[in-house]
């Protein structure tokens, strides 16, 4: 695929509904007393693993069209032992949250994945959810996991390195577990699992470095709304912020608050941002962001930052080569377990086009140029992220980017080069069909 350079970006557009979200949403609703109702879901691949997994535990999933669906949830331990491996396919959230689930039902379960997700680490899910009394084995630490069912006993877990997932697998078997659970965070992370689960019921008591769920006799959540995914808005938004002369509004976008750093460094680097319609969409903060182009300085992430903005950090690089003076990122060893290096690979890919950046052990530094980047071939590795990255890259190039494994962007965004052409037309060329 190839992408050529606009002369800016305008419009108005929307975005799939939170993937994160989404997957709780399927997951949560399984356990429910009754049906639930989601519109706004997210699909994707990633997604549809997840439905595909409750199917596999004996859970009826009603697929209305491609954003509105319903799950007959089975009760609390209601799953069923299912008759094979449950296929994750490069779902890491499905995964680890599902691990935690299923470590308080009866039977056996094995989890597997693809390639990537079986090399990305699932000993820091296992080893917590053990101490609650889970049997859970790991293959040298990653996937293929397994878990047996079993009676599980609450604990006070502190976290070594900050993780949602991790958090959410253990909220997730604390509901089934005897007595209160606790988890203590070093950073805050996303806080979906705990807001879905007050919304469904479950007793939460929610502090500024902690999180606590108690045994839950029963769920119910009924109906439930998804915001546009913010992750999935994110590229659109830095796009806009770097193409000269772009004005770009996201409508519904999820804007809680441990999910957009993104637009604080932004702001802090000088683009202009505008949050209109503010609402709460399924117990989640939401609004329409507009964001205008102007000039941008190089600005400095800490790690006490990174949390909420991992998913954005190689879309901040592209922006911070763009700006003037030098931008650093700090305490972001964590992209390096996601579906590739994400920081060899931002690197190596963004130098391949002009860009002058280093990586560091944990993070990168940047030299920006207030002008556009060369161009040339940007391969995404099959990350999805980096296709997306590689997009942008290619808008605000001199002379455009052949983006190599375009079709990753389907584990999240599969609309998204459609959507990129209605605000920026004539930039995206499909290959020739064989």
């Amino acid at each position: 695929m190839r992408i050529d350079p606009v002369p800016a970006l305008e419009g108005h557009v929307a975005v799939p509904g939170d993937k994160s979200i989404s997957h709780r949403a399927v997951l949560v609703g399984a356990l429910c007393d009754g049906q639930t109702l989601i519109s706004g879901f997210g699909r994707s691949a990633d997604t549809e693993a997840s439905i595909e997994a409750v199917r596999s535990l004996g859970v009826n999933v009603e697929e209305h069209d491609v954003d509105t669906l319903t799950v007959h949830g089975v009760g609390l331990s209601g799953l069923s032992e299912p008759a094979g491996p449950i296929d994750c396919l490069n779902a890491g959230t499905l995964m680890r949250l599902l691990a935690g689930i299923l470590s308080g039902q009866r039977g056996r379960y094995e989890l597997v994945g693809d390639e990537s997700l079986s090399a990305r680490p699932m000993e820091r899910v296992a080893e917590p959810l053990r101490r609650m009394g889970a049997r859970v084995e790991t293959t040298e630490g990653h996937a293929p996991v397994v878990v047996e069912g079993a009676s599980l006993r609450a604990i006070v877990y502190e976290l070594p390195v900050p993780s949602a997932q991790v958090k959410s697998a253990i909220l997730l078997a604390g509901i089934l577990a005897e007595g209160k659970t606790t988890v203590v965070e070093p950073l805050p992370t996303r806080d979906h699992t705990e807001r879905l689960l007050e919304r469904a019921g479950a007793r939460v008591v929610r502090r500024p470095t902690s999180v606590t769920v108690e045994a839950a006799d029963r769920l119910e959540l009924g109906e439930i709304e998804i915001s546009g995914d913010f992750s999935s808005a994110a590229p659109l938004l830095v796009a806009a912020a770097i193409v000269p002369g772009s004005a770009l509004t996201v409508h519904g976008v999820g804007l809680n608050p441990r999910r957009i750093g993104l637009l604080d460094v932004l702001e802090r680097m000088g683009t202009r941002v505008a949050i209109y319609n503010r609402r709460s969409l399924g117990g989640e903060p939401a609004g329409d962001v507009e964001v205008r182009t102007s000039e941008l300085v190089g600005a400095t992430v800490s790690a006490g930052e990174v949390p909420t903005l991992i998913d954005e950090l190689p879309l901040l690089a592209v922006a911070a080569c763009h700006a003037r003076g030098e931008t650093v990122v700090r305490g972001a060893a964590e992209l390096r377990l996601k579906e590739s290096d994400r920081i060899e690979a931002v690197v190596e890919e963004l130098r391949r086009i002009g860009a002058h950046i280093r990586a560091t052990r944990d993070g990168f530094r940047i030299r920006g140029v207030p002008t556009r980047l060369r161009g040339g071939v940007f391969d995404s590795r099959g990350d999805h992220r980096l296709a997306m990255l590689g997009a942008v890259a290619g808008l605000s190039s001199r002379e455009g980017v052949e983006l190599r494994g375009a079709d990753a962007v389907d584990a999240s965004f599969p609309g998204f080069f459609e959507v990129l052409g209605q605000i920026a037309p004539d930039s995206v060329h499909y290959p020739p069909a064989t």
